[in-house]
């Protein structure tokens, strides 16, 4: 499922338009950014915690050239499931 698909159904499942919807999902996505950028967690229940997680610089081997390159330290999103989602899986 897609982002269009999700905004159709959430569109179905209520009294919104998919504009309405559209925007609401836009919305969330621009929060959740500003908030892992300031170092917060976006945390919903019944779904699972977005945090930013920082990666060390390392050192790595270009495949092709056999040449190491150094990879800088980096910031990336992780998800932890919440365990109500986790349980309805299983």
């Amino acid at each position: 499922m897609n982002k269009n698909d999700l905004v159709k159904v959430i569109a179905d499942k209520t009294e919104l338009t998919q504009k309405e919807v559209a925007m609401v999902m836009e919305e969330f996505i621009t929060i959740t950014t500003k908030a892992l950028k300031a170092g917060e967690e976006v945390a919903i229940a019944g779904l699972g915690k977005f945090a930013a997680k920082t990666r060390k610089p390392r050192t790595s081997i270009n495949p092709r050239t056999k040449e190491k390159i150094s990879v800088p330290a980096s910031k990336a999103a992780t998800f932890k499931s919440a365990k109500a989602l986790k349980d309805a899986l299983n």
